[in-house]
């Protein structure tokens, strides 16, 4: 089957083309402009054309593949159409990638790349998460008909993932413009997505999955289930150890309860498959993740630190992240940069986001980074975060052991001791890196 995809340099888009290439299918793509993931794509034999145009659409697909962010007025779309060849979202084409798969399935607003990476490294399972995993290098690996997928609750596409066993890290409401803010729909699409599953696997202890209507689930209560946590560093790299149930101790890459709590829904999931002592072993093979405390750069007297985190609730996670490792390391110094993610998921939750940075010594705030066709809120930025007295740069610059702030063209600020923490969902993860 010939298959093109419009966007496919996004990361969720770019994973399922990886997936059917390797499955034998041939694939194309394009989107708007290059970047490392199209760049990764065309190594891998995918051809991909930037930007967009009508010519990319050749009469002998069999189907077109688009994003999310692909409007009725894309020009390939339209050709495609024109055409008469087979269009479908992204969330449409789930079922045809996914249809004969033993789908393992993450779904919640926090943490289920990084439970899908866990789960795909436990299970040494085929993959498709919205992030690269260090295990593998890539957010895609194919190996079998088993599969570690990260679901997606944002337009409802995990009610078509055909889930064997579905994993609900938390279901704390996001994406509310997608449910129209009405929450019986939003808590009623999760209830589905577990009556789809064989195996339930649920965090009993989340406020909002309590709301749901489960039967018949494996449920993990972290506060009890969950012992004797203990951090450590191996190579400046983040390790929890802790003890699950009475299943003994297990070790797992990153610091924090929350990863505990990660890990242990993997865990509790992984049995399905496995003996205790295989996942303990495959569970030391997860790295972390790119873009999740991701350290990027790091010597004695500083860190720099990369995280996805651009929700308050994921803010305030690795803020706790980033206080044990300050403990660990004594480096006694937390400078935060912040790229705050869309107009909606800023203003929707304004008030958690003052109050997510309050263990760090220094905020940074660049220009919000919006998503096409998304309509402007004004939103006051040194008012509302007046308290921090925050310092406002355009972007940052980094090289070997500094981070210069960017300001009206002039660097304003140099920053080359302690822990330096970049959070946001935009290009930033691309500022942080050495040039």
């Amino acid at each position: 089957m010939k298959v093109h995809f419009i966007g496919i340099g996004g990361i969720g888009l770019s994973a399922l083309a990886r997936f059917l290439n390797f499955d034998g299918h041939e694939v194309s793509g394009s989107d708007m402009k290059n970047s490392p993931i199209t760049k990764a794509l065309e190594d891998e034999g995918i051809k991909v054309s930037c930007p967009q145009d009508a010519s990319n659409i050749k009469d002998d697909f069999d189907l077109v593949i688009y994003s999310a962010a692909v409007t009725d007025e894309n020009p390939e779309l339209i050709e495609a159409r024109l055409k008469q060849i087979r269009t479908l979202s992204r969330k449409e084409a789930l079922p045809i990638i996914l249809g004969d798969k033993k789908n393992y399935c993450v779904a919640g607003a926090h943490g289920k790349s990084t439970t899908t990476a866990m789960l795909a490294s436990i299970l040494n399972s085929s993959a498709l998460i919205g992030a690269i995993s260090k295990d593998f290098g890539s957010n895609f690996r194919y190996v079998d008909k088993l599969v570690a997928f990260e679901a997606d609750e944002s337009d409802a596409s995990f009610l078509l993932s055909n889930p064997y066993c579905a994993i609900v890290t938390n279901a704390e409401p996001e994406h509310m413009e997608y449910y129209h803010y009405d929450y019986d729909k939003f808590y009623e699409s999760y209830e589905k997505f577990l009556s789809l599953a064989k195996v339930k696997v649920v965090n009993g202890e989340d406020k909002d999955v309590a709301k749901l209507k489960i039967e018949n689930a494996t449920i993990l209560y972290p506060s009890k289930d969950i012992k004797n946590l203990c951090y450590t560093l191996k190579d400046n790299q983040p390790c929890t150890k802790f003890d699950l149930k009475d299943l003994g101790t297990f070790e797992v890459w990153g610091f924090g309860f929350h990863m505990a709590t990660n890990a242990s829904l993997a865990i509790l999931a992984a049995l399905n498959e496995l003996d205790i002592e295989t996942i303990r072993k495959n569970l030391l093979n997860y790295k972390g993740i790119k873009k999740r405390f991701d350290i990027v750069q790091a010597n004695e007297e500083f860190v720099v630190i990369d995280d996805y985190a651009h929700h308050p609730t994921e803010i305030e996670a690795t803020m706790k992240s980033i206080e044990l490792y300050d403990n660990l390391t004594n480096l006694n110094k937390r400078v935060v940069l912040w790229q705050p993610h869309k107009y909606s998921r800023t203003s929707d939750n304004l008030e958690g986001f003052k109050k997510c940075f309050r263990r760090c010594d220094e905020l940074i705030i660049l220009p919000l980074w919006t998503v096409a066709g998304e309509k402007k809120i004004e939103i006051d930025f040194p008012k509302e975060f007046a308290s921090y007295n925050p310092i406002f740069a355009d972007r940052v610059v980094a090289t070997k052991g500094k981070i210069e702030l960017i300001k009206d063209d002039k660097i304003i600020r140099t920053y080359e001791e302690g822990i330096f923490l970049g959070v946001g969902a935009g290009d930033i993860t691309y500022q942080l890196r050495l040039k």
